[in-house]
């Protein structure tokens, strides 16, 4: 038994020696202010550290992935609402797909003379949207994106009030705006001068009797998007404005569609579309070899890749091992700080202290004149070599 009380009181005094965090007695201890201020500023800091970690683990985070859309036999879905700086009369509007089939809009949209200039309220919602748009591209440069923030993205643009419209004057524009159901395939929608009149190889626009000075293509696309609505997606052709003197002005828009896949955390799937787009204008001149037709043309076509973004939560591992991180590492910094304006300020008054005292000899005679020696008292061998002369 005494062996084995030894052999632990060994390993006891062992595990003492490789003790990392040693204790020290409250006598020995000492409080200042620095130190408390520098307390108050650290649990101020790792606060503040705390909240922002949890809110940005509590931002859900969007794994991206690619695959390959199967779905060719379906349908896709064609919203756009465009304002033409013409008459509705003047133009006509229609989507040609790559089999031929030919949707006329006049059947499928709605036309209703309006305005082109905006109101204010207008003018505010094409901006708001336009800065969303803007925003939206670079959070997804950062791959740093919350879809849950867009609810309010796909809200159609404000009427006009019948107050706001200006007075002694009628519309000078058309709106051709609504959905239609395509063949998922390669298509052309384009809107120019005459109504459209079909014939066996499609379809021909009559505009040699619309008179050449009515021609003015200058338009302004208040959403442009294919298939439903999803929260988190953005069309970059929204809120687009374009506006030419030109008569005879070409406007080309190309268009490539890319299938998207969502999946929430909760488990709910949603499709959507979303598409990039390459813009061209020109003058159609004849006589210069610019040849083609006045007008909006929007070619479209469906790439064969599909994106897949899946929402998921943040580890709870990771969100602990960061809050540890940032606790030990403002302790430890804020402990070197304070260690390190200590030293600065001691040599800073012992020099002034030093040199204070080296620089003021006044003092230093006065306080000797006050304070004179005593005599020194005979020692004990002087005092023996008196008795013995």
């Amino acid at each position: 038994m005494v062996r084995r009380l030894n052999r632990r009181e060994r390993a006891l005094k062992a595990v003492q020696q490789l003790d990392a965090f040693p204790k020290h007695e409250e006598s020995v201890q000492e409080k200042t202010s620095s130190g408390g201020t520098v307390s108050i500023l650290t649990f101020t800091l790792i606060t503040i550290l705390v909240v922002s970690e949890f809110l940005y683990y509590r931002h859900l985070e969007y794994v991206y992935a690619y695959g390959v859309d199967t779905d060719l036999d379906g349908s896709l879905l064609f919203n756009i609402d465009i304002v033409v700086a013409m008459p509705c009369d003047y133009i006509g509007a229609d989507l040609l797909d790559l089999a031929g089939t030919t949707h006329h809009a006049s059947d499928k949209l709605k036309q209703e003379p309006t305005f082109f200039d905006l109101t204010k309220n207008q003018e505010k919602w094409i901006r708001a949207r336009k800065e969303l748009i803007a925003k939206h591209e670079e959070w997804r440069s950062l791959k740093e994106e919350h879809m849950s923030n867009y609810a309010s993205v796909h809200t159609p643009m404000p009427p006009r009030l019948d107050s706001e419209a200006p007075e002694d004057k009628k519309p000078d524009s058309c709106r051709i705006h609504g959905s239609m159901e395509v063949q998922k395939i390669a298509g052309n929608f384009h809107i120019t001068a005459g109504k459209s009149m079909p014939h066996p190889r499609g379809h021909a626009h009559l505009s040699a009797f619309i008179p050449r000075e009515s021609f003015n293509f200058s338009h302004r696309i208040n959403r442009l998007s294919f298939g439903f609505a999803a929260i988190g997606t953005f069309n970059p052709l929204d809120g687009e404005l374009k506006i030419t003197e030109e008569r005879n002005q070409m406007f080309q828009y190309y268009l490539q569609i890319v299938p998207t896949q969502f999946q929430r955390v909760t488990g709910a799937n949603y499709s959507a579309n979303q598409y990039s787009v390459t813009e061209r204008e020109r003058v159609i001149d004849h006589s210069g070899g610019s040849h083609g037709v006045p007008g909006i043309f929007m070619k479209y076509d469906l790439s064969s890749l599909m994106v897949q973004i899946t929402q998921v939560r943040r580890p709870v591992g990771l969100f602990l091992v960061r809050l540890c991180g940032i606790i030990g590492g403002v302790f430890a910094t804020s402990g070197m700080l304070h260690s390190i304006i200590g030293l600065i300020f001691d040599i800073i008054f012992c020099r002034r202290t030093t040199s204070t005292s080296s620089q003021d000899p006044a003092s230093v005679s006065n306080t000797s004149s006050s304070n004179p020696t005593t005599p020194s008292t005979p020692t004990a061998d002087h005092t023996l070599s008196e008795k013995t002369s």
